[in-house]
């Protein structure tokens, strides 16, 4: 992961200066911040690969400037890894509901949670044996500029759910089960809970039907989800 910038956004400079010493001996460039707008002006001013984002901070939470990410057109697609003390399933659910990517709890060994950056900036690659232009109906995703539209209409999506809506605009017209979800989306090395899928499509749907295309990825009560133009 040479080369990879990396902005952490934690309060505790403890933390901090541990996260900085283990991002850099695995090759990683890394910015600090202490708090939620110092991290978003480093964030606009670095454009970092990958931000890690303590939810608890001082003034705006993590939770917030998460969504505040999500919403914006320049850096939308960065993917977050969420660093808390929140280890209940709902809390993981709302960290992923504000545009989380990942999900590590207090206290976590320094080498796992590098381990899961990697894997975080891996699945966010474009698969490079993939067409840089995907094709299904009326939707069409480009790789080489990492944009998502619908009938010619640009539609901003985090880097989970572009990831997730190339599986299933490249594997459409049968039914995956979470956890199959789960192996091809996350990799079969994470570890995540099979609910994140439900809360991703929940997700990914929402941004969907303003363009009125929600219904292209299907339930299948009992087995699991399945894209489909038809």
């Amino acid at each position: 992961m040479a080369n990879h910038t990396v902005l952490v956004v934690e309060d505790e400079a403890a933390i901090r200066d541990m996260l900085n010493f283990t991002l850099s001996a695995a090759d990683f460039k890394v910015i600090e911040a202490p708090n939620a707008e110092q991290g978003w002006n480093l964030l606009l001013e670095h454009q970092p690969d990958c931000v890690i984002l303590d939810w608890m901070l001082p003034g705006t939470s993590g939770v917030s400037l998460a969504q505040r990410i999500r919403q914006h057109d320049q850096v939308g697609h960065t993917p977050i890894l969420m660093l808390t003390a929140k280890g209940e399933e709902n809390d993981q659910v709302k960290g992923f509901e504000a545009g989380a990517d990942d999900y590590v709890v207090k206290p976590f060994s320094p080498r796992a949670l590098v381990a899961r950056c990697q894997a975080l900036l891996r699945r966010h690659m474009p698969d490079k044996h993939s067409s840089e232009i995907i094709k299904a109906g009326l939707l069409q995703l480009d790789l080489s500029s990492y944009r998502f539209t619908v009938d010619g209409q640009e539609v901003k999506l985090g880097p989970t759910e572009f990831k997730l809506m190339h599986f299933f605009m490249t594997h459409s017209n049968r039914v995956y089960t979470r956890s199959q979800l789960l192996d091809h989306v996350w990799g079969e090395s994470i570890i995540v809970e099979e609910r994140t899928v439900d809360v991703h499509i929940r997700r990914l749907r929402k941004i969907l039907e303003p363009v009125g295309v929600a219904d292209v990825i299907q339930t299948v009560r009992g087995a699991g989800y399945r894209f489909s133009t038809d």
